[in-house]
């Protein structure tokens, strides 16, 4: 190394905080699915002692940048800091091209239309747009559906590689949402597999009863699934081997438009006919929203 590139080394470190390091290393391992359950391993992996852990925690948990996990056990990234993610998300580009695109989508089809991105094991939702009639989706901005259960999260999972799938949920107890949910390896690898041959995550009550929805994923230019949409509504509104065709279609050109504006140039393939789905005891393990 040369003494000009010491030096710059040398003046890096000089500005860096040490503080504000550990604390991002601390929102990062928790976003990656770390829940510090087990203090003394993060304090080890991170490189500091549990006193300073437990500090960092009670004081990332006062910024409201993580919260304590539902079930009481861990925590998570905190709705403060999907507030500024949402924020810095809607300045760049992916937000911008996706709020034209889905209120038109949600215009059309009179179906709720969302937007969401992978975060750790979730899927975290930026966008809502509803049509202009009585059944729309109340979920929020911030919300967050466990990924290997909720049709966006699946839709990104399918077009990720297995083995960085196995890694991201290694040692993870997949819990189920309904009857539908893959609930083992085998059965999530599966279910991604059929959702990435039909380019489509459906879902027909599998996440929330009374509520169809089916998704697909946006890409940037290099080809790497960066978020999905999806339109939801009431079974009825998805009823019909044509009316699902022009769903699938519209989700699909939808996804491409936006993926096409962030730089993706890749294969635009044709969208297969949705077929009905089966009745409710037939139907292969499947879960979504």
């Amino acid at each position: 190394m040369s003494d000009r590139s010491e030096e710059t080394e040398d003046r890096a470190d000089l500005y860096t905080s040490p503080p504000v390091q550990r604390a991002a290393r601390l929102l990062r391992h928790i976003a990656e699915g770390d829940r510090v359950i087990n203090m003394s391993r993060t304090a080890r992996e991170l490189g500091i002692n549990r006193t300073t852990l437990l500090r960092l925690l009670h004081t990332l948990e006062a910024e409201r940048f993580i919260e304590p996990r539902p079930e009481g056990q861990g925590w998570r990234i905190g709705v403060g800091l999907i507030g500024l993610t949402a924020q810095a998300f809607f300045s760049e580009d992916l937000v911008q091209i996706s709020v034209p695109v889905l209120t038109r989508l949600a215009d059309s089809l009179s179906l709720s239309a969302h937007l969401g991105v992978l975060d750790g094991l979730e899927v975290v939702y930026l966008v809502r747009r509803v049509p202009n009639h009585s059944f729309a989706s109340n979920i929020r901005v911030g919300s967050r559906l466990p990924a290997h259960a909720a049709n966006m999260g699946r839709i990104i999972l399918a077009h990720l590689p297995p083995e960085r799938v196995d890694r991201l949920y290694a040692g993870t107890i997949l819990k189920a949402v309904t009857s539908h949910t893959a609930i083992t390896p085998a059965q999530m690898h599966a279910q991604l597999a059929a959702d990435r041959a039909a380019g489509l995550a459906w879902s027909d009550g599998n996440f929330e009863a009374g509520i169809s929805s089916v998704a697909a994923a946006i890409f940037d230019a290099t080809d790497m699934p960066i978020a999905a949409l999806n339109v939801s509504g009431h079974p009825a509104d998805f009823s019909g081997a044509e009316r699902r065709s022009v769903i699938a279609n519209n989700v699909k050109a939808a996804a491409i438009e936006i993926s096409q504006r962030l730089g993706w140039r890749g294969n635009v393939l044709p969208v297969p006919v949705a077929a009905e789905p089966e009745p409710r005891d037939r139907r292969a393990s499947r879960s979504g929203y």
